[in-house]
C-alpha cells in the first residue's frame, strides 16, 4: 500500500500564498507521476497540476502562472506552491500518486487538505 499525507492547507487572504506538501510512504516501487487535484463544494474533482518522475510539469489553465508543482524524488514528496490565490481556489486539495508495476497500475490518494481563500 501507498500512503499519502498532505499538509500546508489553511486560510489565506486573496492575493496570498500557500505551499502544500504531500509525503508518500509505503510500497513505492513503480512510483511515477504525482499530481494535485482539488474539489470545491458541489463541484467535481478537477486536476490542478501533474509532475512526472523526471520533473516534467503540466498545469490546468486556471492555475498557469500562479501555481508551481515540484517534487523531491529522494524524499518522495510533491509540493504545490500557490501564489496570487483567488477565492475561487477555495477547495479541498488532494494529492495523487500513480504506480506502475509490470501490468498493474494504480492511483493512490491522500486524505485532502482544505484551502480557503477569503476575499
Amino acid at each position: 500500500q501507498v500512503q499519502l499525507v498532505e499538509s500546508g492547507g489553511g486560510l489565506v487572504q486573496a492575493g496570498g500564498s500557500l505551499r502544500l506538501s504531500c509525503a508518500a510512504s509505503g510500497r513505492l516501487w513503480g512510483l511515477g507521476a504525482m499530481a494535485w487535484y482539488r474539489q470545491a463544494p458541489g463541484k467535481q474533482r478537477e486536476l490542478v497540476a501533474t509532475i512526472t518522475s523526471g520533473g516534467t510539469a503540466t498545469y490546468a489553465d486556471f492555475v498557469k502562472g500562479r501555481f508551481t508543482i515540484s517534487r523531491d524524488n529522494v524524499k518522495n514528496t510533491v509540493f504545490l506552491q500557490m501564489n496570487s490565490l483567488k477565492p475561487e481556489d477555495t477547495a479541498v486539495y488532494y494529492c495523487n500518486a500513480h504506480t506502475q508495476v509490470l501490468l498493474t497500475s494504480r492511483d493512490h490518494w491522500g486524505q485532502g487538505t482544505q484551502v480557503t481563500v477569503s476575499s
